[in-house]
């Protein structure tokens, strides 16, 4: 019995870039999709956890590329934690709507995570809004603090607390977020480039 016929260098090559470039793709949409709320931060998290699946699958199990897969699945899990928050923070800063408001407490609310701060805000036009750490809220703010909002002009997002003095830069997290990716994306073309076939017992007659 012979082996299976192996791709063309071109097809490996298209095959390849189209995977390097689907797979972080992939990591970056589920991390955006978990910034929304009203369940689709469940959607997002399944759809960063098939990229994982996708790609160690293909890049260990396929291509038999074990390390690359182990770097992809580390690389891959950490853009999902760097890109859903920087891509929000880089939305809401330069599309988002500002709002005069006022905060009226900040909460301890303890669950099984441990304790989780929510800040409730009320513009002048009396509309509340009760935004958690993920919107930006944290000790340093106080009652009858006076901020600006930042509004999703599609009205979908949560709106966003100004920074704190601990938050980090911006251009920082965009810049990991970048690098992750750019690692994810290349390693993923390396596994395709330098894939193994699979290795068949020849039957004899």
């Amino acid at each position: 019995m012979t082996a299976d016929r192996p791709l063309s260098p071109a097809r490996r090559l298209l095959s390849s870039l189209a995977w390097a470039c689907a797979v972080p793709v992939l990591f970056v949409l589920g991390a955006w999709l978990a910034q929304y709320p009203h369940g689709l931060i469940v959607v997002g998290v399944i759809v960063a956890l098939a990229a994982w699946a996708v790609a160690a699958i293909l890049a260990g199990g396929i291509w038999h590329r074990a390390g690359a897969a182990v770097v992809i699945s580390c690389s891959g899990l950490a853009l999902t934690l760097f890109a859903g928050p920087g891509l929000y923070e880089l939305y809401m800063k330069a599309l988002g709507t500002p709002a005069p408001a006022t905060v009226a407490k900040v909460e301890d609310r303890h669950n099984r995570r441990g304790a989780d701060l929510y800040c409730t805000v009320v513009e002048p036009t009396g509309e509340q809004h009760v935004v958690s750490e993920q919107e930006n809220c944290d000790d340093h703010f106080t009652s009858l603090q006076r901020v600006t909002l930042r509004k999703d002009p599609l009205g979908l997002l949560d709106p966003r607390l100004p920074d704190g003095p601990d938050h980090p830069p911006l251009s920082v997290t965009v810049q990991i977020a970048a690098g992750l990716f750019v690692l994810t994306g290349a390693t993923m073309f390396y596994a395709g480039r330098r894939r193994r076939p699979e290795r068949r017992p020849v039957r004899t007659a």
